[in-house]
C-alpha cells in the first residue's frame, strides 16, 4: 500500500473523520467552520443530551486535525417556554406558578443561581471542561431580549405564507394547515403576566406586531427593534440562527433527522426564507441506562447527569464510550458489572495505541489508535498511563479501606507523571465499589477482618493457616507466579488432610470474613506481608 493510501485510510478510520471529510467536500475550504449544538435547559442536562455535545466535539476535533479553523457554539435555548415541572426539582409547588413563562424568568428553587435556566446551564458548563469540551456558549434569552434577531423575525413575518408552505410540504393531508388558517411564525410573552398564552392580532409589514393575552387580557403593540416579548417558533428559529451564526455542521437526534422531520422543514425554510444552505447534519441515536445505582435513582429517578456518569467513569473512559460506539446506534451507559468490561475494553485500546498489544491487522490498529486519540481530554499523553485492571484496583482500594493515597503509594512502579490520571480512576473505582457494587456485584465487596471479628476454625484448619503464615507469607515475593503461590497453598492443605477448595474458603473467612473473594494469590500480594502476618494470627 502506498504512503498516500495509508494516510488516507488513517484519516477516515473513524466516523468523526468521515463526517469532517464530508463537510469539507460539500462546503469546500472555508476560513471558518462553525459547528453547533444546543438544548433547552428545562431540566437536568442528562447523559443522553451529552451525546449531542460530544458528537459535535468529536467532529470539531476531526476538522481541527485537518488544519481547519473551527468555532464550536452551544446554544442555551433559555427563552423557550417552561412547559412542565420535572419530577426531580425542589419545591415543585413554587415552580407550578411559573408554567408558560420563559425559562429564564423561572426562579431557581434550590436558591443557588439567579434563575432556573442558569442553574442547569451552570451544572453542565462547569463539568464539560472535565471531559475536554470547551464550546462557546450562546444564551438565546439575552440575544432575543437585546433585539439581535429583529431583522430575522421581520423576514419570517414578511414570508409567513412561504413558511406555511414549507411546513405543509412535509405534512400529510390530515395535518396540513388549511388555506384559510392564519399562521404566525412568532409568539409573544405577555409584558404583564409573562406567559406565552397570547395570540398575534396584527402585523404592519415592518416592525410593529400586536398581540392579545388570553390569560390576563392585556393587549399591546410592540416594536421588534425594542420589544423583549417576541420569539420565533423553533422550526423557524432554528434556520434563522443557522444563517445568523453561519452554521456549517449540526447533528440531530433520530426523531428530528428522520425523513420529513423537523430538520427537513428547517432546511427548506433556511433555503427559501434565509437564503442559507442548511448545515451538514448526521443522526445520533438515544442513550439508555443500565444498572442505575440506588443513590442516583433515589434523587433523580432515571435521569443521569454528566456529573453522575463521571462518578463512575474517569473522563477518558467516558469519552471512549461515545467515541467507540457508532453515532447512529443506540447503546447503554452501564453502572453494573458491565463497568468492569468497559474499563477493560478501554485499557485494551490504550495498549494497542501504545504498541504494547499488537492489533490483528493494520486497519484495526489505525481505528483503535484514533478512538484512543479522540478519548483523551486535551492531548495525547506524553507517557503511557499506568495500567491496573479496574477489578484489581477495587481490590487494592478495599484492602486500604478506601485510602486512595495509601493504595497508590503501594504501587512501587507508579511514576509521578502517571499519578493524577490513576487517582481519577481510583476515585471512580471506589465510588463504584461503595455505591454500585453492593447492589449489582456484591461478590466484589469486602473489607479486611479486624481484630474484634472472631472466626471459628477446626484445630486442623488453625494449623494449616499458621503454616501459610510461617511458610508462605515471609517468602511471598519469591514465588515466580500466582500459580506457584496458589500451588504452595494447595500443598499445605493436602498435607493437613484438608480439601484444597475448602481451605481456600477457610482463608477467605480469615482474611475478609466471607466464603469467597478476589483470587487468593494476587489478593495476598495486594494485602502485603505486614497485614497478612496480622490477619493470619489465629
Amino acid at each position: 500500500m502506498s504512503e498516500i493510501n495509508e494516510k488516507s485510510k488513517a484519516e477516515l478510520c473513524h466516523w468523526a473523520d468521515q463526517v469532517a471529510d464530508k463537510i469539507i467536500k460539500e462546503r469546500g475550504n472555508l476560513p471558518l467552520y462553525t459547528c453547533a449544538s444546543g438544548i433547552t435547559p428545562s431540566g437536568t442536562v442528562h447523559i443522553g443530551n451529552f451525546r449531542e455535545i460530544i458528537t459535535v466535539d468529536l467532529v470539531v476535533r476531526a476538522l481541527k486535525s485537518r488544519g481547519k479553523n473551527v468555532r464550536f457554539i452551544y446554544s442555551w435555548d433559555d427563552y423557550d417556554v417552561f412547559r412542565k415541572v420535572p419530577a426531580n426539582m425542589p419545591h415543585p409547588e413554587i415552580l407550578e406558578n411559573y408554567l408558560r413563562f420563559p425559562i429564564t424568568m423561572v426562579p431557581d428553587t434550590s436558591e443557588r443561581d439567579e434563575n432556573y435556566a442558569l442553574h442547569h446551564e451552570v451544572d453542565i458548563e462547569s463539568q464539560l471542561p472535565r471531559v475536554g469540551i470547551h464550546p462557546e456558549f450562546l444564551y438565546q434569552a439575552s440575544r432575543y431580549r437585546s433585539n439581535r434577531y429583529a431583522e430575522g423575525i421581520k423576514k419570517a413575518l414578511q414570508n409567513r405564507d412561504l413558511i406555511k408552505w414549507c411546513l405543509n410540504n412535509y405534512r400529510d393531508d390530515e395535518h396540513k394547515m388549511k388555506e384559510s388558517d392564519v399562521y404566525w411564525p412568532i409568539s409573544a410573552f405577555c409584558s404583564k403576566c409573562n406567559k406565552d398564552t397570547t395570540e398575534i392580532t396584527n402585523y404592519d409589514g415592518e416592525y410593529a406586531v400586536s398581540y392579545r393575552c388570553t390569560s390576563c387580557g392585556n393587549e399591546e403593540t410592540g416594536d421588534l427593534r425594542t420589544s423583549k416579548n417576541f420569539k420565533l417558533g423553533w422550526r423557524v428559529d432554528w434556520p434563522m440562527r443557522w444563517n445568523e451564526e453561519k452554521v456549517i455542521f449540526e447533528p440531530g437526534g433520530k426523531d428530528h433527522i428522520s425523513p420529513g422531520g423537523s430538520y427537513d422543514t428547517a432546511k427548506l425554510v433556511s433555503k427559501k426564507v434565509y437564503d442559507w444552505q442548511a448545515p451538514v447534519t448526521m443522526k445520533y441515536d438515544f442513550v439508555k441506562l443500565k444498572g442505575v445505582p440506588g443513590k442516583m435513582s433515589s434523587s433523580k429517578g432515571k435521569v443521569i447527569s454528566l456529573v453522575d456518569a463521571l462518578e463512575v467513569y474517569q473522563p477518558e473512559v467516558l469519552r471512549y464510550i461515545f467515541a467507540v460506539n457508532k453515532v447512529d446506534h443506540e447503546f447503554s451507559i452501564s453502572f453494573d458489572l458491565d463497568v468492569v468490561t468497559v474499563y477493560e475494553a478501554y485499557d485494551r485500546t490504550e495498549r494497542i495505541a501504545w504498541g504494547v498489544d499488537k492489533a490483528k491487522n493494520q486497519d484495526l490498529f489505525l481505528k483503535e489508535k484514533r478512538i484512543y486519540e479522540l478519548s483523551q481530554i486535551d492531548s495525547y499523553p506524553e507517557t503511557q498511563p499506568y495500567q491496573i485492571p479496574f477489578r484489581q484496583l477495587t481490590t487494592l482500594l478495599q484492602t486500604y479501606s478506601g485510602n486512595i493515597d495509601l493504595a497508590l503509594n503501594s504501587l512501587s512502579d507508579l511514576k509521578p507523571c502517571q499519578r493524577e490520571t490513576l487517582k481519577k480512576r481510583a476515585e471512580c473505582a471506589w465510588y463504584w465499589i461503595t455505591e454500585c457494587a453492593p447492589t449489582f456485584a456484591p461478590e466484589f465487596c469486602f473489607k479486611l477482618r479486624d481484630d474484634n471479628e472472631s472466626v471459628e476454625l477446626s484445630e486442623n484448619e488453625i494449623v494449616a493457616v499458621k503454616r501459610v503464615r510461617e511458610e508462605v507469607v515471609p517468602v511471598l515475593e519469591t514465588f515466580a507466579s500466582d500459580r506457584d503461590l496458589q500451588q504452595k497453598i494447595y500443598d499445605i492443605a493436602k498435607e493437613q488432610g484438608i480439601d484444597g477448595k475448602e481451605f481456600f474458603v477457610t482463608l477467605y473467612k480469615v482474611l475478609i470474613n466471607k466464603d469467597q473473594g478476589p483470587r487468593i494469590a494476587s489478593f495476598m500480594r495486594i494485602i502485603g506481608k505486614e497485614k497478612l502476618l496480622k490477619l493470619l494470627s489465629v
